[in-house]
């Protein structure tokens, strides 16, 4: 169940998309796996002339959460010409490690800390099969693969 204290709430793939066209001051964090992003795909935001920032949430095999994940997504948020006040998009592969992503740096101090609701993949369909139903990739948003 959400609570809204902790974080700045769910929204949907296109609306973060919408929300990092739009605002020099939104970045997207994708905190899946080095094996996902290079096996999976990422999120291209090359036409909106930036890209994602990565830093893993777990790695694998999936344990805690990487020990200084809160550390190391503030220097590079820093890096950008970000403070406290960005707004932060969390990504992963269908909302639960970035939903636990979005609670830390809100506790952190970051004020605007927003779960990508489906994720990259989103759940599993019928068959199976992931990338169909919700998330990034359902909502035909750009992306690439290595």
């Amino acid at each position: 169940m959400q609570n809204s204290i902790q974080y700045a709430g769910d929204v949907d793939a296109k609306t973060a998309h919408d929300a990092i066209a739009e605002q020099d001051s939104a970045v997207l964090v994708d905190v899946r796996t080095q094996a996902e992003w290079t096996f999976v795909g990422v999120p291209d935001l090359r036409a909106l002339g930036g890209e994602p920032l990565f830093v893993e949430w777990q790695s694998l095999p999936p344990a805690q959460p990487v020990k200084d994940f809160v550390g190391d997504l503030a220097k590079k948020i820093s890096a950008k010409g970000l403070d406290q006040s960005a707004q932060i998009y969390f990504l992963c592969r269908s909302g639960v490690r970035s939903q636990s992503a979005a609670i830390a740096m809100t506790q952190a101090g970051y004020a605007h800390c927003y779960n990508i609701a489906g994720g990259f993949e989103g759940p599993l369909d019928q068959d199976g099969h992931r990338g169909t139903q919700s998330g990034w990739k359902a909502a035909g948003l750009p992306w690439i693969q290595n």
